[in-house]
């Protein structure tokens, strides 16, 4: 068994933002072509009120194609971590082989979850404003997952300039300014209090926040805004049904109380639902922008990405000698 370390799992993916969106569009492709497995997310919760908002989430995946891996992703979301100075999410990826079924590495998951969900990001901003991309973007939310997509998207959005930086916190969104500045030199980060006034200003705007009831809608958006919307429950059922909407899997984000759950149990279907990134990156469909209406990115956080990646700093790991191997965790 080897066991990755997240200082061996950062090492490995430090610098790589273009090889993780390549390999993460790679996946989306494969999973939209019916080569990979996804079972439906487990999510364990407690039933204590002092646990009310957090959760442990299971998700077991297969990736195929030139490439195979198996294994599961657990991680747990634990929102009052970030009052008392730690981060929100933890998680650990089991890879099996493919050979023999045991398990081959036990990886440190958090870098990986953070890094894939803000490829996915990236990624899709470049391929929703690919005919106009945007020179700024706004950042709802103040954490991890907003920095690590600043990166990805100053690696996809060459002419990315600004980033107006807004949390509920503002003295969070001033010393979020500073991790901007070394994540992404090259982009001008600013805090902002007005969020209606910063919602008109900025075309490409990303939500990666805490919340677990939708809280905003679209309404002070420009006519031609593209929304990342990562944290999947900060939009009402009504400004979901008002966008444009894009997935990466329908079936897996239209549960859990997602605001796009929310959005069907209002309707009734999944209508609303107008493309899946795999297929538009396959080029099995084609999205079209509606006038006034923008396009919402809502992304599940396919474990395939996570078991994608894990295999990719394993490979990387082998060869580079990283990593504790413990000889004896199976029997010979």
């Amino acid at each position: 068994m080897l066991i990755l370390r997240r200082t061996d799992v950062a090492d490995v993916l430090s610098g790589r933002e273009a090889e993780i969106i390549h390999l993460v569009a790679d996946t989306y492709r494969l999973h939209d072509a019916g080569q990979t497995a996804l079972p439906h997310s487990t999510f364990l919760r407690f039933p204590e009120e002092r646990h009310r908002s957090d959760r442990v989430i299971g998700l077991p995946a297969y990736r195929g194609g030139e490439r195979p891996a198996a294994g599961m992703k657990w991680i747990a979301s634990f929102p009052g971590n970030v009052a008392a100075g730690t981060e929100r999410a933890s998680a650990a990826i089991v890879l099996n082989s493919l050979d023999h079924g045991r398990p081959v590495a036990f990886v440190e998951g958090a870098v990986i979850s953070a890094k894939r969900t803000a490829a996915s990001a990236a990624l899709a901003a470049a391929e929703l404003t690919a005919e106009r991309p945007p020179a700024s973007v706004l950042l709802i939310g103040c954490g991890v997952i907003n920095l690590e997509i600043l990166r990805f998207l100053a690696a996809a959005l060459p002419g990315l300039r600004e980033a107006a930086l807004y949390d509920t916190d503002p003295a969070r969104a001033e010393a979020f300014a500073d991790r901007c500045a070394e994540a992404a030199p090259e982009v001008k980060a600013h805090p902002v209090t007005d969020l209606a006034a910063a919602l008109g200003e900025h075309r490409l705007v990303s939500l990666a926040t805490t919340a677990a009831t939708p809280h905003m809608d679209l309404t002070a958006c420009g006519p031609d805004t593209t929304v990342l919307h990562v944290s999947l429950r900060d939009l009402t059922a009504g400004a979901i049904l008002g966008a444009v909407n894009v997935v990466d899997d329908t079936d897996h984000v239209c549960r859990e109380r997602t605001s796009l759950d929310l959005a069907q149990q209002a309707t009734g279907n999944r209508d609303f639902v107008a493309a899946e990134i795999g297929a538009l990156l396959r080029g099995t469909a084609i999205l079209r922008r509606v006038p006034g209406r923008p396009v919402v990115y809502s992304p599940f956080g396919l474990g395939v990405l996570d078991i994608a990646l894990a295999e990719y700093v394993r490979e990387e790991a082998e060869q580079r000698g990283l990593g504790v191997r413990v000889e004896d965790f199976l029997p010979a």
